[in-house]
């Protein structure tokens, strides 16, 4: 396998796209080279009407030459788009021969391009006389200094019907092209070399300009894609890194646009289409920058860059284009390899491009397995029914065997990436009548490729994603579940199975550290092990971020599952930097940064702990700079792995490899005021908020809370240790002076304390007599012996939460206020958020559940608010109510799939928000308005299907009243959040606790 594999790889480098090296005795740089060894004509193709091009066994060197026949004109021949750039000097040599029989004629090596603004020019580059009885050289130089568009090289004779040879061309250059960049900014009022990609009309305009004087405008295009594009062939190379850069605009009289940076590059005529830049919303009238990093990983001999937007054909303009050669750093190689450092196997997500330079240096030396991100999906593996492409597979599979990696397969069904021929016949969408059909597909895709690969790939993802605990059965509807139910599963893995019965096989999904999700899946597992079908593990993605979830939420997972006997593996982990889905950092603080690391610190202390359970764990990238969370869920700097964008060890890496070098964490404890009975029983107060948890080492844990009082500091740990020795104990230390409170019960005299014990460890409360600390740590000791653990921060004082109580009752949703609501205690909205007078509202709720799971919050608001706008095209800048709905009270700087934001206007429009595109609870709202003297009354029901209601049950609750005038808010009231951000985090919210 290797020799074949290092022949292939001699054979690729004939090709433009990655062999610039400059020779020791030169100082020319090899541009390009065709050689015509690996048995395609490398991009060279006919020109001139009759004139065929191909392959002939009559060659300079080596066993391949390019044939040129069929001509019928002197400028007939062999042309290539030429890897040229402006104001650089180029040499080009190439050997010909004439056909045998031919008589002797001139041959030329020709350039053809159009100035801009000018008229097409023929340049000579070299030529000589040629004959059938020898190989001849032909050399020259060429460079060109105006803006061009069309550029050709290409062969012609003297003869008009002459038939030759062509081989060893070679393109070298007096500087290195690929590292000198590019640039455009239009100021030369011509388009620099950019060309429409289809109909579109690129027009030098000085209407508008990011820089300077001019951009180019764009309009008349015909398709999403069709726009402006510029040729970067030969300014990139193979292995190398850029960032191209390009600033938009929207046209005129065009208010709403999504434009992104895309590349197409090209070998023998297949196409294949990247982003660079994700399409991103662009505002009227303002300039938007559109960036991303690019490595060329393909031998190509076209490549362009473009600009598309996702959707329409609106006009735009464009300016200040730049390509910019990024210079590697080399990877470190005085730092432990992390493969080293863990008792399972460590994997990467990866592709081509990161098998190269120091990215193939990186993942080498730091990983121990594999996993294709995109390569071996429905839509790359299968674009059309029977039609397979293993081009980049083949690679992958290839790269890891000959570099001992471990690899697996990801992924054979999913509901995502799966062309939608898959799901068709025809025209016609299928439906559970053709059930056979869609399982015989799914037959014939994973048998294909399981059976390829069989003995190559060690474990399989062989579906993914098949739960929604939403759903009351726990499955997703997708189209695989709701044309044949489980059976795509139950065939999935028997098919697997049957292809390769040596292969791991994994049902794998997202969120399994979640108690609902995770109970979803288990249930799913267990019963499909139970019938027989293949399951052999169960693989848990971890996309988490630096706060949720809580590291003990992962390990009850991995107990959850060991207990049916199961392989495990965590097959995508990375760490977001974000708690929600909209913030932004332009540069990411160094202190979220270590916070990273410390969570890596205790994920990876989680993994280690249950190696016994997990056989592997898989980073999902190499290196930040090849991350799925710089675009998802939008564009955003969001660096979530070990290694940086220069591929360089952040503290996120020293989490993993000896935490010991991780920087110091000062780590942020919102302290609301409150009352605290300190007798080691855990008052309702503790329970509005979620425990602060301390990172577990061994068997020793803790959590803990803190409440601010004008009398002192009340704190409360919760210990789990099962060594029960009355010397273990909790410090407190509040402004460089400790409070050790021992699990006996004993304790310093001058402050109140109290120790009791719990099921498996013990709690301990007291009151600290000083004010308010700069900062607080918490160390727990275990007196038996092993490390401490401990929590270091800074608190931060706010007012107490708020709780209102909901009786038990349901009215009739209708806008008419019943006296059912008088059962419940009205609450007031009091809290600003912006400005201090305007529309507020008296607020009641009520609850009725449904069964052992679910039911229904019912919240009645009455508005004082004398006039009412719905102008504004904003639903947050109407009148309006929200109603902020958290079922596990998690109060989290986030939103959980089942939290909710319910805004309904003084007319009943209704807008519903929570994670993505509230998925998980927009169905959730019946609601009704009535405009009344002096304001307006809404009514809501909110279905809670995720959570069992019941007496004492507490839920995340508050509510917000917009006030508008005209098409502007001018006024925003809380009952409790004071920060203005409820539509992201549900940490401020108040609670809400059900009674009878």
């Amino acid at each position: 396998m290797r020799t074949r594999w290092m022949a292939m790889a001699a054979a690729l480098l004939c090709l433009l796209s990655g062999f610039i090296a400059t020779s020791p005795a030169s100082a020319a740089v090899h541009v390009a080279k065709y050689d015509f060894e690996n048995g395609s004509t490398q991009g060279w193709s006919a020109r001139g009407s009759g004139v065929t091009v191909g392959l002939s066994d009559t060659a300079h060197s080596g066993e391949g030459a390019l044939l040129v026949q069929g001509r019928a004109a002197t400028w007939h021949g062999a042309t290539i788009t030429p890897p040229f750039e402006k104001g650089v000097t180029y040499t080009v040599t190439a050997f010909a021969r004439l056909a045998s029989g031919q008589p002797p004629s001139t041959v030329a090596m020709t350039v053809q391009r159009t100035p801009a603004g000018g008229s097409t020019t023929y340049e000579r580059v070299g030529a000589g006389t040629v004959t059938d009885a020898a190989w001849t050289e032909l050399s020259g130089t060429y460079t060109f200094t105006a803006d061009s568009t069309d550029l050709q090289l290409y062969v012609e004779s003297s003869d008009a019907t002459s038939r030759y040879h062509l081989d060893d061309i070679v393109i070298t250059s007096d500087g290195d092209p690929t590292r000198s960049g590019l640039a455009s900014d239009f100021e030369t009022g011509t388009a620099q070399s950019w060309s429409p990609r289809a109909s579109a009309s690129l027009t030098p305009t000085t209407a508008v300009a990011h820089g300077g004087a001019y951009s180019l405008a764009v309009s008349g295009r015909s398709a999403s894609w069709d726009g402006p594009s510029r040729s970067v062939l030969g300014a990139m190379a193979k292995g190398s890194k850029y960032e191209i850069s390009a600033w938009v605009r929207l046209g005129p009289d065009v208010t709403s646009g999504n434009l992104g940076l895309s590349l197409e590059r090209r070998l023998d005529g297949t196409p294949a289409y990247q982003r660079v830049a994700a399409p991103k919303a662009v505002a009227p009238g303002e300039w938007t920058r559109l960036k991303g990093t690019y490595t060329l990983a393909h031998d190509v001999d076209f490549l362009s860059v473009y600009i598309e937007s996702d959707g329409g054909t609106f006009p735009f303009y464009l300016d200040d284009f730049s390509l910019t050669y990024i210079e590697p750093k080399p990877i470190q190689t005085d730092i432990p390899s992390l493969k080293d450092t863990v008792p399972f196997t460590l994997g990467v997500a990866f592709n081509r491009a990161q098998t190269l330079g120091e990215h193939g240096q990186l993942l080498l030396r730091h990983y121990g397995g594999v996993t294709p991100g995109n390569d071996m999906k429905w839509d790359a593996t299968e674009p059309e029914e029977g039609r397979f492409t293993f081009t980049e597979a083949d690679y992958l599979v290839n790269y890891a065997a000959e570099h001992d990696l471990k690899f697996r397969g990801h992924t054979l069904a999913w509901h995502s990436q799966t062309p939608d021929w898959v799901f068709k016949d025809g025209d016609r969408d299928l439906t559970p009548a053709d059930r056979a059909l869609l399982l015989q597909r799914l037959e014939n895709h994973i048998r294909t490729l399981v059976t390829r690969y069989k003995g190559k790939i060690a474990a399989w993802d062989v579906v993914n994603e098949v739960i929604d605990e939403n759903q009351p059965d726990g499955m997703r509807r997708s189209k695989w579940f709701e044309i044949t139910g489980l059976d795509y599963i139950r065939t999935a893995f028997r098919v697997a199975h049957e292809a390769d019965p040596g292969a791991t096989l994994f049902i794998n999904d997202y969120n399994t550290e979640w108690p609902r999700k995770r109970e979803a899946l288990y249930d799913l597992v267990r019963k499909l092990r139970a019938e027989g079908v293949p399951i052999d593990g169960v693989g848990h993605q971890l996309h988490v971020n630096i706060e949720q979830a809580p590291a003990s939420n992962v390990e009850d997972t991995i107990e959850r599952f060991a207990a049916l006997g199961v392989d495990q593996q965590i097959t995508e982990l990375d760490v977001s930097v974000y708690t929600d889905f909209v913030s932004t950092y332009d540069t990411v603080p160094q202190d979220v940064l270590a916070e990273q690391g410390y969570r890596y610190k205790e994920l990876f202390d989680v993994f280690r702990r249950h190696a016994s359970q997990i056989s592997s764990v898989t980073v999902w990238g190499v290196a930040d700079d090849g991350t799925w969370l710089s675009s998802f869920p939008i564009t955003r700097l969001n660096p979530p792995l070990p290694f940086d964008d220069e591929l360089q060890a952040k503290p996120a890496y020293w989490g993993i490899a000896d935490p010991s070098k991780l920087p110091p964490l000062t780590r942020r404890l919102t302290v609301p005021a409150g009352t605290i009975v300190v007798d080691g029983k855990r008052d309702l107060e503790w329970d509005l908020l979620p425990d602060t948890p301390i990172a577990r080492v061994g068997d020793l844990s803790a959590r803990f809370q803190a409440r601010s009082t004008g009398a002192g500091l009340y704190v409360m740990a919760e210990v789990g240790d099962p060594s029960n020795d009355k010397n273990d104990s909790v410090t407190f230390e509040a402004g460089g002076t400790p409070y050790t409170v021992r699990r006996g019960g004993t304790h310093a005299h001058g402050f109140p304390a109290h120790a009791k014990r719990t099921d498996g460890g013990y709690r301990v409360e007291a009151l600290l007599p000083l004010g308010m600390a700069g900062t607080l740590r918490v160390t727990v000791h275990n007196a038996s012996g092993g490390e401490d653990i401990a929590w270091n921060g800074a608190p931060t004082v706010v007012p107490a939460i708020k709780l209102a109580t909901a009786s038990k009752a349901a009215p009739v949703v209708d806008g008419t206020v019943d006296a059912l609501w008088a059962r419940s205690p009205e609450i007031r909205t009091t809290t600003w958020i912006q400005g201090t007078t305007g529309a507020t509202a008296r607020v009641r709720a009520l609850w009725n559940g449904a069964g052992d799971h679910g039911g229904t919050l019912y919240v009645l608001a009455q508005v004082t608010d004398a006039t009412l706008s719905e102008d504004s095209p904003n639903a947050w800048e109407q009148d309006s109510v929200e109603i902020f709905v958290d079922p596990g009270n998690g109060k989290t700087k986030g939103y959980d799939d089942d939290d909710g934001q319910y805004r309904i206007s003084f007319s009943g429009r209704q807008t519903v928000g929570g994670t993505f595109d509230a998925f998980a609870v927009k169905d959730n709202l019946t609601s009704a308005a009535r405009i009344v003297p002096g304001g307006y009354v809404i009514e809501a029901a909110v279905k809670l299907p995720t959570i069992t209601l019941a007496k004492d049950a507490l839920l995340g609750f508050d509510v917000q009243v917009n006030d508008a005038t005209g098409a502007s808010r001018t006024g925003a009231v809380t009952w409790n959040d004071p920060t203005g951000q409820s539509y992201l985090s549900t940490a401020r919210w108040g609670v809400l606790r059900l009674t009878k």
